[in-house]
């Protein structure tokens, strides 16, 4: 991603370091090989991952999710601006998912959830905050508009990725997508 070596808030480097805060992979689709080396990634550092993908569709972002890709950007909407906005988010700790992918989970998982179980498993302060880092806003926000302290949601998050063992904040989204908790 040589269009990104002009900007300065990003430090590309030429190879895995241990102090890189993201791997951007760059692929066609969610493949074995993504998979693969999304997994080494999450088990052997901090790294965060970003993927920009020429095709997915909601069930490879499911799979993204699970390997540990917190950020997903297609191919023909990776622009400059739009790669530095999704690299430092994810880098904060966010995720980021094309709005319309999003749209088709929320849709799935509403109609296969069984109404009212599985949704017993989270309290609905942690519902509502699954659902708006699903709609990708950030802790700050979620915090003023739920009027907790953002320490207060980070505990809620961590206490889901906790529970149902999750490492990260995409993977609880897309688990409680799958699950219909959200």
């Amino acid at each position: 991603m040589a269009q990104l070596r002009a900007r300065p808030e990003i430090r590309l480097l030429d190879g895995p370091e241990p102090d890189a805060q993201i791997l951007l992979l760059v692929a066609e689709t969610v493949d074995d090989d993504v998979r693969v080396q999304a997994r080494r990634t999450q088990r052997t550092s901090g790294t965060r991952t970003v993927l920009v993908a020429t095709a997915i569709d909601r069930h490879q972002v499911v799979s993204a999710a699970e390997c540990g890709i917190g950020g997903i950007v297609r191919r023909a909407d990776a622009t400059p601006d739009h790669l530095v906005t999704v690299i430092t988010s994810v880098a904060a700790g966010q995720a980021h998912l094309p709005g319309d992918l999003l749209a088709q989970l929320l849709t799935d998982v509403g109609r296969i959830a069984p109404p009212g179980l599985s949704a017993l498993r989270l309290s609905s302060r942690e519902r509502d905050v699954l659902r708006m880092v699903a709609e990708g806003q950030d802790t700050p926000h979620i915090a003023e508009t739920l009027g907790f302290a953002v320490r207060t949601i980070k505990g809620d998050l961590h206490r889901v990725m906790i529970r149902y063992q999750l490492p990260n904040r995409a993977a609880a989204v897309a688990y409680a997508l799958r699950e219909g908790l959200i």
